[in-house]
């Protein structure tokens, strides 16, 4: 889809945006509505400001660049006549968080709402309709933050910043077609990333199967299966042995980190593994940390070449990942929320991660973790004593090998979704940027006849 340019340009006067259509014009944004302001919170531990209210109450965390229908809050009227920093703006209105780890974020009201104090808002368009501002601040909130946000790791703007912004616009009834253009668009582009991550989706659940059958019941379909005893591994081939972890294996924890040691004591700073490191399925070494620990302490933490390194906690879906230690750094030890994993001559290494990573292996660790907000941890004896099905050592490496080939295709393929992602994200911002800086003329186009834009477009009313 290619179009024109108009047929004139010039400089708007802010250097970051480049030239803008000759007939354009440059506007303060506090000029473009007649309203721009901002909340309060009304103290929290007095439920009377939000018992039964029905005045809806928008945070920051609330604005997702989309349409905001509902809040988790409401206020109730007392409140409203109590504070008055608190206001009641129309739906339409155009909402900018302004501080912290959400700076930037934009959400448009589809109801009368009011807002807390990190909220600034801009309503009753004049000059400039809240469509095209949306876009416009969606397209350049990254210049803005990094030009004008003060405070280091917790950055912020301020209504004044806001309202002073230099915004160069067309009519309101070009900016309508603009923002018609840019609804279906982001629309259509945003439905083919929600196919893309569909179909990523797919492929991790058909990994994950492809894993869980092969580490469970193998590659012969004809092969004699027994009980294993497991009600939730169910049956494995007959010639297969169950048991616990520890009949093939040792587990030994970390250092801990910050551990004080007597004076005296010969000391030695060395690479050691944290939480970070250890992935799903691999080790992540683009960024290793150092810890001080005794010089007579390195033999009991030195990982060595073929250990299974575990993480004892964190997110659910994160819980007992494991991955092979290959030895990429000498001397290295590793933190004591890893365990070592450290298998005997009966199991090889890459087994035992594969199985780690198995559907059975996360419902067990899962089912024996102890369980916070959140997050979940288990016990070097709990890892002991999970159930493993283990082939003789030359079926392990025909399994792993057949893993190997299937993983690494089903891996390319979702890389490949990954990059149609990107391409389609970065053409949605490219395309917004175009079109809210008149970079192209959309003026021609029309949407698709029934379309819901199309339809839509016939009832707009520039707000």
């Amino acid at each position: 889809m290619t179009f024109p340019k108009y047929p004139e340009y010039k400089d708007p006067g802010v250097e970051w945006l480049g030239a803008v259509p000759a007939h354009w014009k440059v506007r303060k944004i506090a000029h473009g509505f007649s309203r721009i302001g901002s909340g309060t919170t009304p103290p929290s531990n007095e439920q009377k400001w939000y018992e039964g209210g029905s005045i809806p109450w928008v945070t920051t965390s609330e604005l997702r660049e989309s349409l905001i229908l509902e809040t988790k809050k409401s206020i109730t009227d007392e409140a409203l006549s109590e504070f008055t920093s608190l206001q009641v703006h129309p739906p339409g209105s155009l909402a900018i968080a302004m501080y912290g780890a959400t700076i930037g974020r934009l959400g448009v009201f589809g109801v009368s709402a009011t807002t807390n104090q990190a909220c600034c808002v801009l309503s009753e368009g004049k000059t400039i309709s809240s469509r095209f501002a949306f876009y416009w601040l969606l397209a350049f909130k990254n210049i803005i933050i990094s030009l004008y946000a003060t405070g280091g790791g917790q950055p912020n703007i301020n209504q004044e910043i806001i309202a002073s912004l230099r915004l160069p616009a067309p009519s309101l009834a070009d900016q309508a077609h603009i923002s018609t253009f840019l609804d279906h668009e982001t629309a259509r582009i945003d439905a083919l990333v929600e196919e893309q991550q569909r179909l990523i989706d797919l492929l991790k659940e058909k990994r994950q199967a492809v894993i869980s059958h092969a580490v469970t019941k193998g590659l012969d379909p004809d092969v004699p299966m027994k009980d294993s005893g497991v009600e939730w591994l169910g049956e494995v081939p007959a010639h297969w042995m169950v048991g616990p972890l520890r009949w093939y294996a040792t587990i030994q924890g970390g250092v801990a980190k910050g551990k004080s040691y007597d004076v005296g004591t010969l000391t030695i700073d060395l690479p050691y593994l944290r939480v970070a490191n250890v992935q799903d399925g691999y080790v992540d070494l683009s960024s290793v940390n150092t810890v001080t620990v005794a010089v007579s302490e390195v033999d009991r933490y030195r990982l060595q070449s073929g250990d299974v390194l575990m993480n004892e906690g964190g997110d659910n879906d994160k819980l007992g990942r494991g991955a092979v230690w290959e030895g990429e750094i000498a001397d290295c030890l590793h933190q004591n929320h890893v365990f070592a994993i450290r298998p005997n001559d009966h199991l090889l290494p890459h087994w035992l991660s594969m199985f780690t990573g198995s559907s059975s292996a996360r419902a067990y660790f899962y089912l024996y973790s102890k369980q916070s907000t959140n997050l979940a941890s288990v016990s070097s004896s709990n890892v002991m004593s999970c159930p493993l099905p283990l082939p003789p050592r030359e079926e392990q490496r025909q399994i792993l090998e057949f893993l190997g080939r299937e993983t690494a295709r089903i891996d390319n393929l979702m890389a490949e979704g990954e990059k149609v992602i990107s391409f389609l994200i970065e053409r949605r911002s490219a395309l917004i940027s175009s079109a809210v800086t008149g970079k192209i003329d959309v003026r021609g186009w029309q949407p698709p006849v029934g379309s819901s834009v199309a339809n839509e477009a016939r009832q707009t009313e520039v707000v």
